[in-house]
């Protein structure tokens, strides 16, 4: 195809899309601690500014007002050479584009052999080095692959780390003739902006959902709401968690109990377990306390912040209350003092719980086992292994791990061993823990990638945790040739590289003397848009102004020496055989040897 020479006005869809959202609060009688209250009430939480153009006319539900906003953004050109033409070439947002893709005549693929290749088509593009975004798109136009949803889905799980090109392959897909997202690739790259703090550019989306395709139903689901709600939790912004939750009735979804306890769970999570107590304890008067409700702080306080003396509050508190426990608040406490090696109080829970008639169930028996094994009582472990069996509950990989773990950790890795063969020979099948508990003991190199190659034989893969630990040990150990392998390794097996990977090889690298490797590893960090890691940024910062200062000492010091280098030769040129009268002499206080 021949391109006349012509001129696109063209902007790319990448750093989200500005849309005011009035957060003027629904009527409600949900409370939550004065300090937010404020924060709550005056309706910035959702704005800031974007660079990029786009008028929203937002109409959440009739008794909100509308509101209209444009944002202007930059133009992006460049030149193309496409054949013998140059040409201008730019790309505009996709709300604004009126023409079409070109893409290939085959049909949309449908088959597996057809979905990987397409996969690997997409990847390789993304590969490329030195690839900005508007060459991205433009080889995603060129690339002649029709999205189909399973595509789409599988790619923007492999690049959920970097949101850039995850945003410009959602779009470029969206833009192509027969196909519509549906609400699981929505759902997907929502999640991939929420973990990468851009809000604005998910909310936008959710925008985009609640205007339906072509007019049609609003796409947006609690579901939708909670994954935002879970990413603000995520980064502690509580307010705007809350905020979230009051848009349940701007997008006309019920709310009710249900939806409350999910609010909680995503606070304590994401140990927001304090806001989550006070929350829980402002509203009961719209949401009662129950049992539930009670469980889910119980568990924050002994799960996610391992806070026992917080744990045992509540659980007095629901005494107090006359809230019944059920079974999974005895897991709840006794897992905490499980953790914390209380054998004696663990059977203690255990034997009344016996006596209140609430039936153990396998996370109980799981932590019995677990506080057993860490007391080193292996044979007293599988005893209550075989009471559970006994009863009708069979063993699973979580009972297993609750004996493997804390042998390896206090090194009886023969027993441990034995244990992980029996449960191969029962036909259970391993997790990714389990192995992280084999690979945590093992104290050599070869030995660790022999169980890795065991990892796969037994179709269990490694995780961006099972990387992360391993260039730690091998941080520690001082082996960075595995530490590079590993990390290579991590792109080659579709496992792209996320925040805490760079901060574990930074941190690795700059305890091991490679300070120029960590900080260039630093910086390709932040090209990609995570967060800056304040610890690390504080040495790499002290490292380059110290490094500064050295290479400014170096040319000072330099500059002496040439100039004493100067004096040296003008020494050298005097010819003290034609001028033997010549001596250097030491004259002090107007003594002269000459006089003598």
């Amino acid at each position: 195809m021949r391109y006349n020479s012509r001129r696109l006005v063209i902007s790319l869809f990448l750093h989200g899309i500005h849309s005011l959202h009035n957060t003027n609060l629904p009527t409600s009688k949900l409370i939550f601690f004065p300090r937010s209250t404020s924060v709550l009430r005056n309706g910035a939480l959702f704005r800031s500014t974007w660079g990029i153009r786009f008028s929203a006319f937002t109409s959440l539900d009739s008794d909100v007002e509308t509101t209209t906003t444009t944002t202007t953004y930059p133009i992006y050109s460049y030149e193309v050479e496409s054949r013998d033409v140059k040409c201008m070439q730019s790309i505009s947002p996709p709300s604004q584009r009126g023409d079409r893709a070109v893409v290939s005549d085959r049909p949309p693929t449908q088959d597996k052999n057809s979905q990987e290749t397409d996969v690997e088509t997409i990847e390789a593009i993304f590969k490329e080095p030195g690839i900005n975004v508007i060459q991205l798109h433009n080889k995603l136009e060129q690339c002649g692959v029709r999205p189909t949803h399973d595509l789409v889905t599988v790619i923007l799980s492999r690049v959920r780390n970097n949101w850039e090109v995850a945003f410009t392959f959602f779009i470029w897909a969206s833009k192509q003739t027969g196909y519509v997202h549906s609400v699981r690739q929505y759902h997907s790259m929502i999640s991939i902006l929420g973990k990468m703090r851009k809000f604005d550019t998910a909310w936008s989306l959710i925008d985009e959902m609640r205007r339906g395709k072509d007019g049609g139903p609003s796409l947006v689901n609690p579901q939708t709401l909670l994954i935002m709600i879970r990413k603000y939790c995520a980064v502690h912004d509580v307010g705007k968690a809350i905020n979230t939750f009051y848009a349940f009735k701007r997008f006309k979804l019920d709310i009710g109990m249900e939806e409350f306890q999910d609010l909680l769970s995503a606070l304590c999570r994401y140990k927001n377990v304090k806001e989550a107590e006070h929350l829980l304890f402002c509203n009961r008067n719209v949401y009662p306390l129950n049992t539930k409700s009670l469980n889910i702080i119980l568990n924050g306080w002994c799960l996610s912040l391992d806070d026992l003396s917080e744990g045992k509050r509540i659980w007095r508190l629901m005494k107090e209350k006359g809230i019944p426990r059920d079974v999974f608040s005895y897991c709840g406490i006794m897992s905490c003092y499980s953790r914390t090696g209380r054998l004696n109080v663990v059977l203690k829970i255990f034997d009344e719980m016996k006596l209140n008639g609430v039936a153990p169930d396998v996370k109980v028996y799981n932590a019995v086992i677990h506080a057993l094994a860490k007391g080193r009582l292996v044979k007293q472990a599988r005893s209550v292994m075989k009471m559970m069996e006994e009863n009708g509950l069979s063993p699973n990989a979580v009972t297993y791990n609750s004996l493997i773990m804390p042998l390896c950790k206090a090194r009886m890795l023969d027993e441990a061993q034995e244990i992980f063969n029996e449960m191969i020979q029962r036909g259970i099948h391993p997790t990714v823990r389990t192995y992280h508990a084999l690979l945590r003991s093992l104290r050599t190199g070869e030995e660790v990638f022999e169980h890795l190659q065991k990892m796969k034989t037994m179709g269990c893969f490694p995780t961006h945790d099972t990387y992360i630990m391993l260039i730690r040990k091998f941080c520690r150990w001082c082996h960075l040739d595995n530490v590079f392998k590993l990390w290579n390794k991590m792109s080659k097996v579709g496992l792209d590289h996320d925040r805490s990977s760079y901060i574990v090889l930074i941190h690795g690298l700059f305890l091991n003397g490679k300070l120029e490797e960590s900080y260039k590893y630093y910086q390709e960090m932040k090209q990609k848009g995570f967060l800056p890691e304040p610890k690390i940024d504080e040495m790499l910062q002290a490292w380059v102004a110290g490094k500064s200062n050295s290479q400014e000492n170096k040319v000072t010091c330099r500059q002496e020496n040439k100039e004493a280098v100067k004096f040296q030769k003008a020494d050298k040129k005097r010819d003290f055989r034609n001028k033997p009268e010549m001596r250097k002499v030491m004259r002090e206080r107007d003594f002269s040897f000459w006089d003598q």
